[in-house]
């Protein structure tokens, strides 16, 4: 099906995972790696997802917004400047995050990890 396949563009882009649920980690890095990306994480926290990002910076990032260790607003924050960022949470951006970042678009879990993608590659192809 044309709809789930996940974008060819996105080869050699370096995506973050920022996930705590094991299954929908594992499920994203499979997809960003069917994809011809490199998947960086996946990062359970808060300060993990800050340790990857301080080592390789990403091309792109998943993010879930609530962490065992709080908000991903410290992440969101601390991204490089054009990354191509998607939220993907069960319960929305919290205002205050939504206020700092009023571009980012979310999609409410569960989202099928090719619709992300295609999200992040459609961002890169534009800047």
């Amino acid at each position: 099906m044309a709809s789930s396949a996940a974008p060819t563009s996105l080869k050699g882009a370096r995506i973050l995972v920022v996930e705590d649920e094991p299954f929908i980690a594992f499920d994203l890095i499979m997809a960003i790696e069917e994809a011809g990306a490199v998947a960086i994480g996946p990062a359970a926290s808060v300060a993990e997802a800050l340790d990857f990002i301080g080592n390789e910076a990403p091309d792109g990032a998943i993010l879930d917004v609530n962490l065992p260790d709080g908000t991903v607003g410290p992440v969101l924050a601390a991204l490089p400047i054009g990354t191509a960022v998607v939220v993907h949470t069960g319960m929305g951006l919290p205002p205050e995050l939504r206020d700092l970042h009023p571009l980012v678009p979310v999609f409410s879990k569960p989202t099928e990890p090719a619709l992300l993608l295609r999200r992040i590659a459609a961002t890169l192809e534009a800047s």
